[in-house]
């Protein structure tokens, strides 16, 4: 019983690794597409926008109707689409039906990962939860490395199609060990809130969109208006509620929110602009192109095991304002030095999430967790998105040089550290919270 529960453990950690292998994948791969397919140059931001966009809107939901209708039906039915998107991805023949299938895509991923952790605490107990728990971030970490490698790898050796028609006999490899996962679902089965989730998706769809390509800031103001309404909804409702509004009664959380937007949104923005200009501007191949990401990769993953081991523990969320301090070094330092450069700003990256996710998580209550989890990691990926569509615009529209790009991220990295400042809570004492594993 106890290895059915490990190798069912495995089925979860490959479905975690292939929704960061995809977004990371096509990210290197999407110039290659825009020059099959042709279309318009704002595509090539699309084309990894459409999928974190729903994603990040129904990660909530999706948290919802695992526990609701059982988190392993719920993660079957979202494995099953992904496989079946990802197949329509690959067949695509222009860049409409890519974008689509991507959407699609996203919004099945977002039935998949909110399952995880709830399965993980279905099936194990003890010492072997916490065993259990400590994989994800080791093989999230390998994936963000990999990912940009394994991408520039097999577009390189044989098509960008393959990049999707790789997690299809994955996908069938999950599906065939999900049986050995645990049923579980929540003991008071909530009401799933179908108005919140319509104004969620919607109002963030209105707020990226002109970003990306219309620059129309009436539909910004909607966006944003529709946001605001789906905010007051939330506070109305007495139950069926998207998430635990308790989590806002310290000001802490809110700008933990604020701080993971403006964080991941540099993240993902950097990357992108650094692939857009090796293969655009520098008419760099794909596979060399993915080789200039390694050294942020490689710097993040080692820099978050060694602050994960011993320095959060040491210096708690003083630790985030080192990691923004070094990213924001390494920012500044790009133009001049991309490859050393980005080594020094995946060390940044690497100590402040460690530390930032500690920090966010260590005063939310058992009853918050999921709440707080999905909320924190929704939030991550509408950054996500917002940083490739804003710093993606900035690098096409201006020149295809990464300068004005990487100077903006530097703004918002020094922005970043007051919001990071505001969420820290007053401690007495030297009290410490335990490293929080970052799946992300």
């Amino acid at each position: 019983m106890n290895n059915k529960r490990w190798i069912g453990l495995i089925a979860l950690l490959v479905a975690e690794a292939m929704n960061l292998l995809d977004a990371t994948i096509v990210q290197v791969a999407a110039p290659v597409i825009h020059g099959d397919l042709g279309g318009r140059t704002a595509d090539i931001q699309w084309f990894s926008a459409a999928y974190t966009l729903p994603f990040a809107a129904l990660l909530i939901t999706g948290g919802r109707l695992g526990d609701r209708f059982g988190r392993r039906r719920i993660f079957r039915i979202g494995v099953t689409g992904f496989v079946l998107t990802s197949a329509t991805c690959a067949l695509a023949t222009e860049p409409g039906l890519l974008i689509g299938a991507r959407a699609i895509q996203g919004a099945t991923a977002a039935l998949v990962i909110p399952q995880t952790i709830g399965l993980i605490k279905s099936g194990f107990t003890g010492r072997s939860l916490s065993k259990a728990l400590g994989t994800i971030g080791p093989v999230m970490g390998l994936a963000g490395i990999s990912g940009p490698l394994l991408g520039g790898f097999i577009t390189e050796v044989s098509s960008w199609r393959a990049v999707f028609l790789v997690n299809v006999p994955l996908g069938i490899a999950v599906l065939a060990l999900s049986h050995l996962l645990p049923e579980s679902a929540a003991p008071q089965r909530p009401r799933i809130d179908v108005l919140g989730t319509v104004l969620l998706t919607a109002g963030t769809a209105l707020v990226v969109y002109p970003i990306l390509q219309s620059r129309d800031w009436v539909l910004l103001a909607g966006g944003v208006l529709l946001l605001g309404l789906c905010v007051l909804l939330q506070r109305r409702r007495t139950n069926g509620r998207l998430i635990e509004l308790s989590l806002f009664a310290h000001r802490g959380f809110a700008w933990a929110l604020g701080t993971s937007a403006l964080f991941f949104a540099v993240m993902s923005g950097v990357t992108l602009v650094v692939v857009l200009h090796q293969q655009l501007t520098l008419h760099h191949g794909v596979m060399r192109s993915s080789l200039a990401l390694l050294p942020w990769s490689a710097a993040s993953g080692a820099a978050s095991l060694i602050a994960g081991q011993w320095l959060v523990a040491r210096f708690g969320s003083r630790l985030m304002y080192v990691g923004l301090g070094v990213l924001l070094v390494g920012l500044v330092v790009a133009p001049y030095a991309l490859l050393p450069a980005l080594a020094v700003g995946g060390v940044g990256v690497g100590l402040f999430t460690t530390a930032f996710f500690t920090e966010a998580l260590h005063r939310v209550e058992p009853h918050e967790t999921g709440s707080a989890a999905g909320l924190l990691n929704a939030v991550q990926q509408f950054g996500g998105t917002l940083g490739v569509a804003a710093f993606g615009s900035v690098f096409l529209h201006h020149a295809q040089t990464p300068e004005r790009a990487l100077w903006i991220a530097a703004a918002v990295v020094v922005v970043t550290v007051a919001t990071a400042h505001l969420m820290r809570s007053p401690r007495r004492g030297r009290v410490v919270p335990e490293p929080v594993s970052t799946a992300r």
